[in-house]
């Protein structure tokens, strides 16, 4: 929180809007995610963009609170019960955006939906992380297909390859070889986090994407992903499947948005933290 207290302030001194906020939400925590959401629906008029940005990038055989796998869980289950639980107040800001971020690692990406969350193989971090880039990208194909009429889009981004600390556990420094030949290298070639957040911004305010969802981006540029990504079967399988994981109503095929269906149990106020 002391990094986003600063970037907030950063912000407010740049732009002079005081109107700049930060809010903690654990992506890892089923419970963050309804805490941080009861907060921004109490707060907030209006959610006109929301950019599904945390990521986890090939760690350890972690878990989250909730028992999943770290990758699948953050980069995929925590967006997708976000997302849905501010759905009604996207739909009634509409026309509103939502961008998620994927990564040209989908491409590489399986899913195994007798074992999403690595409980039955042998853990395989890479494996893990693009089978949940590529979650991000059917999220996004079956989220287009159940918001169409509302006036909400959305689509999946590839921002390229940005130097963050996304990469922290990928070993790249940790050889004397990496850390002094490869490392300062790979610092010229990559972009800045700057330059790593103008394809979210495009997708969120550019005029000439008014309507267009459902799409997939590498950087700036509209591509076709990859084949297994185009699965529409798969995509409102894993929707099904993730709905059953976090607790939300699950989709029947071809009957709109049940993103939209919010049960009793999530209405109900949530106790004080």
């Amino acid at each position: 929180m002391e990094k986003c207290e600063e970037a907030a302030r950063e912000i407010r001194g740049d732009t002079l809007n005081r109107n700049v906020h930060a809010r903690h939400v654990d992506l890892a925590s089923l419970k963050s995610i309804r805490e941080f959401v009861q907060k921004i629906n109490q707060e907030e008029e209006r959610v006109d963009i929301l950019i599904n940005n945390a990521g986890v990038m090939r760690c350890p055989s972690w878990k989250t609170e909730d028992g999943f796998e770290m990758q699948f869980g953050v980069n995929h289950l925590g967006h997708f019960l976000l997302t849905n639980l501010l759905l009604e107040k996207l739909v009634k800001s509409a026309p509103s955006r939502i961008i998620n971020l994927s990564s040209l690692a989908h491409v590489a990406g399986e899913m195994d939906f007798d074992d999403l969350n690595w409980e039955q193989k042998k853990y395989d971090t890479k494996r893990a992380y693009c089978q949940s880039k590529l979650a991000n990208v059917l999220f996004t194909k079956e989220l287009a297909r159940q918001l169409q009429g509302t006036g909400v889009t959305v689509n999946a981004v590839h921002p390229g390859v940005v130097a963050t600390d996304l990469g922290r556990h990928t070993g790249m420094h940790q050889s004397p070889f990496s850390s002094t030949v490869l490392g300062p290298l790979f610092y010229l070639l990559v972009k800045t986090p700057t330059q790593g957040a103008q394809p979210s911004v495009f997708l969120a305010v550019a005029e000439e994407l008014a309507g267009v969802t459902g799409k997939y981006f590498d950087v700036l540029k509209e591509k076709e992903p990859a084949p297994q990504a185009q699965d529409a079967e798969a995509a409102l399988k894993l929707w099904q499947a993730s709905a059953r994981l976090v607790g939300l109503p699950q989709a029947e095929s071809g009957k709109g948005s049940p993103s939209l269906q919010v049960s009793q149990e999530d209405r109900r106020p949530l106790p004080a933290s």
